[in-house]
């Protein structure tokens, strides 16, 4: 007899929203090495839902998250979790190249988006420098209240009696006589099946359960608040470069959530903003818009991890299938969680009892699976 039937490592977005979607007459642990879930990457994101980020093959999980996002089960939050943005794609005429493609990757999707001009572009945003005449406008792009998400998940776990346990570092896990065991910080558990949603820690975790690492990645990104000068109260859209090197949104009046969408390699660690990606983000901001900088008001990183071909991991490992990768969601986990947790708990569920049991939250949430998804292809 196990103590658990699923042990989940990791309770960021991963692990917290498939705990709130996996069926109720499960014995479940959610086991944070942290102090509280989602310290690192989860509570460190400007997060918004924008059907292009994380390219076309991720899309269809972002597109069927949407509506959940948008008007979730009232007794899983009475409000959404999405607010309106938009998002404009802006870059010079040498950015072109950029633009098509974007439109080559996305000619078979079916979200919304369209060309806009200069003229269009200064429509949308106001202190435009001269040269940026070039855009892609995404009027359905959001942001998304993270931290509410996030704690709907949990309430919904703790609800379905989950154990949520923190300070609990998996040290080591061993499968013996057909179960894991599990060496936790501070105590001992059995589990019938390990899932693996570690984020950065990921490759980590894996080689602590004796199971193949991924060549899971995380990588550092930076994140600036500025208070500027502007002349106007125009709603600011998400601003994002053609060619990928800053995106930029306001946070209020006169202030700004800045990135220089960097990507630098990093162990997993509790990272802090670097001060060259600072002012390398402060200087392509310069070269956007007219806007005085008044002051940086804070700076700080997050930890974003990828597979090799920079795809969602979802599936039992091919070596064991009593242990369930849920990583490598990069910068898009938060906007395709729902869906993600969705495809998981089917998978778990249809593992351990043979049928789709996912619980009712859940139910309406269409399931996108793909191989290309599956640990096997590594």
């Amino acid at each position: 007899m196990s103590d658990y039937d699923i042990i989940i490592i990791g309770a960021g977005i991963a692990g917290g929203s498939l705990a709130a979607f996996l069926p109720d007459n499960l014995n479940i642990a959610l086991c944070e090495m942290e102090d509280m879930p989602g310290r690192h990457s989860t509570g460190r994101s400007a997060a918004f839902w924008s059907e292009s980020y994380g390219g076309p093959l991720v899309e269809p999980l972002t597109s069927a998250s949407g509506q959940f996002l948008m008007t979730p089960p009232k007794d899983f939050n009475e409000e959404g979790f999405l607010s309106n943005r938009g998002a404009l794609h802006i870059g010079t005429k040498l950015d072109d190249g950029q633009r098509q493609k974007f439109l080559t990757a996305y000619e078979m999707s079916n979200f919304a988006y369209e060309l806009v001009n200069k003229a269009q572009i200064e429509t949308k945003i106001s202190g435009l420098r001269g040269e940026w005449d070039i855009g892609i406008w995404e009027p359905n792009c959001r942001d998304i209240n993270v931290a509410a998400l996030h704690h709907s998940f949990l309430r919904q776990a703790r609800k379905k009696q989950i154990d949520i346990k923190c300070n609990a570092e998996l040290l080591k896990a061993i499968w013996k006589n057909g179960q894991w065991h599990v060496d936790i910080k501070g105590a001992h558990f059995t589990a019938k099946i390990l899932v693996n949603a570690a984020g950065a820690w990921a490759d980590n975790v894996a080689q602590n359960c004796g199971i193949n690492p991924l060549s899971i990645r995380p990588y550092r990104r930076t994140m600036i608040e500025l208070e500027v000068e502007r002349q106007d109260d125009m709603p600011t859209p998400l601003i994002l470069g053609l060619d990928g090197s800053f995106y930029f949104k306001d946070s209020g009046k006169n202030h700004i959530w800045l990135s220089p969408h960097d990507e630098t390699a990093s162990p997993p660690c509790d990272v802090s903003a670097d001060e060259m990606d600072v002012a390398i983000a402060i200087d392509r901001f310069q070269k956007v818009v007219n806007w005085p900088i008044k002051k940086m008001v804070t700076k700080w990183a997050g930890l974003r991890s990828f597979a090799p071909d920079r795809l969602p991991i979802i599936g039992a490992d091919k070596g064991n299938d009593h242990f369930f990768w849920l990583a490598g969601q990069g910068g898009f986990g938060i906007q395709t969680s729902p869906a993600i947790a969705a495809l998981a708990a089917r998978k778990l569920s249809e593992f351990i009892f043979g049928e789709n049991r996912v619980d009712r939250m859940a139910q309406n949430i269409p399931i996108i699976d793909n191989i290309q998804y599956s640990p096997a292809r590594f």
